[in-house]
């Protein structure tokens, strides 16, 4: 009887549906249980993303079908969050990059990929490594190469102690697709220890995108971990508002330390920010959003617009000031929004088109007065004058939120909710599942 094998690097992001075709979330990674020396691990469950961007655990008893372009799962999906226990092991965060050591003596090797084969019980077991070996040795009768790759049984392998050191080079490349949100939730499920080996081996843009998105006892977790040119390096890739509140977690002398490797501009910009009473306006805006001169033509806002490193809250507003354009400005003016620009002729001055009656926001101003501004007027960022009326910065949405949301919401979990499939049909004409037959063991 031929039984199916998967390997999960290629089951990674996969779409997760139910018997009727519907979408129900995307494999994340697959949880496995020791089971000693002599015996394969075995596969309890799958992790899978469910919309709202939150991590639950499918058991293994559960999916109905795996292959090239999707899984197929029945029955009910308990939408709490995933909790790994104590017992298990995460394939795709813990074991890919791991060293292991061969049991014939031949040497090391880092772990790449890991297969799953699905036994006559219908419970599903680790089957082979994929290796890329370590030194230059022999491997039965046949020499191998530093670097070779290799598939070996489950039985021919010896991991390595957990507390050993693990690379994450082949993780960081599984995932490079996700946004750095959803890369912070993975990050954010991991081992203390394991989280940080990720984010060291991680690009410094890369890693100031993922840092804005975790929880701040975790954000100074990392942060600490990194040789200290390299967070100032990382804290100069991070929005100033964010690399702010990051700094204002750490003792004062860890602050200024950081900021005198910062290149001075960047660190002009959190200074500033650092000097204001925690929830005003100054404390969580942006000090560097579009800002032009009325002179500017719409053709040119357009062009400042479309930068790809602006987030959507900031480039749906250009302020127009009096020179100097950099924060703090000259007088402020007025705002021209997006659809405005996009009505008026690309010659046109901003001057002739500026929005002046939108009151700017005081620097001052607590973060329930701003909420409410926004709110008022239905806006995605608002311009914050200091009180000579002088552009000091922009206050997004997300800032807001940030500020209104509990510091734990990342984490925090809804009620237990459960998705139930629709009814299972017996003909799926546009799937392909690779187990045929059907009525196989469960277990429970």
């Amino acid at each position: 009887m031929n039984m199916p094998k998967v390997f999960v690097a290629r089951l990674l992001g996969l779409d997760v549906f139910d018997p009727l075709g519907d979408r129900l979330g995307r494999m994340r990674d697959a949880v496995v249980v020791d089971r000693g020396l002599n015996k394969p691990s075995q596969c309890v469950g799958l992790v899978v993303e469910v919309p709202g961007k939150k991590r639950v655990f499918v058991p293994m008893t559960r999916v109905q079908s795996i292959d090239s372009s999707q899984i197929i799962c029945s029955g009910l999906v308990n939408l709490r969050r995933f909790q790994q226990r104590g017992v298990e092991t995460l394939v795709a965060a813990e074991l890919f990059d791991r060293k292991v050591t061969f049991r014939d003596g031949s040497g090391t090797g880092t772990v790449e990929d890991i297969g799953l084969e699905r036994q006559r019980s219908g419970d599903w077991a680790l089957s082979d490594y994929y290796v890329r070996r370590g030194e230059a040795a022999s491997f039965g009768f046949r020499a191998l190469r530093r670097g070779e790759r290799l598939l070996v049984g489950w039985e021919e392998i010896l991991t390595l102690g957990q507390t050993s050191p693990q690379g994450a080079s082949n993780f960081i490349e599984a995932h490079e697709e996700m946004k750095p949100a959803d890369f912070a939730d993975a990050l954010h499920e991991m081992s203390d220890k394991r989280r940080v080996e990720v984010a060291q081996e991680l690009q410094d843009d890369r890693l100031a995108d993922i840092l804005q998105e975790l929880p701040d006892e975790e954000q100074v977790q990392i942060l600490e971990s990194l040789e200290i040119e390299r967070a100032a390096d990382v804290l100069e890739e991070m929005d100033p508002d964010d690399a702010a509140d990051l700094l204002a977690e750490l003792p004062e002398h860890q602050q200024e330390a950081l900021l005198e490797l910062m290149e001075p501009e960047e660190a002009d910009d959190v200074r500033r920010l650092l000097e204001y009473e925690e929830n005003t306006a100054g404390s969580m805006m942006t000090p560097v959003p579009i800002i032009l001169p009325p002179e500017a033509t719409v053709a040119e806002a357009l062009a400042y617009v479309r930068r790809e490193e602006l987030s959507p809250a900031l480039a749906s507003s250009v302020f127009v000031c009096r020179p100097p354009l950099e924060t703090p400005t000259g007088k402020y003016l007025g705002v021209v929004h997006m659809q405005a620009l996009l009505r008026w002729p690309p010659p046109e001055a901003l001057g002739k088109i500026v929005d002046k009656d939108l009151e700017p926001i005081s620097d001052q101003a607590d973060v329930s007065e701003v909420a409410r501004m926004l709110a008022t007027y239905n806006l995605t960022s608002a311009p914050v004058v200091s009180q000579d009326g002088r552009l000091v910065g922009a206050v997004t949405v997300d800032d807001v939120l940030d500020h209104l949301l509990p510091e734990d919401w990342r984490s925090k979990d809804e009620d237990d909710n459960v998705i139930a499939p629709k009814k299972k049909v017996t003909s799926l004409p546009r799937l392909s599942p690779l187990n045929a037959k059907k009525g196989g063991a469960r277990r429970g």
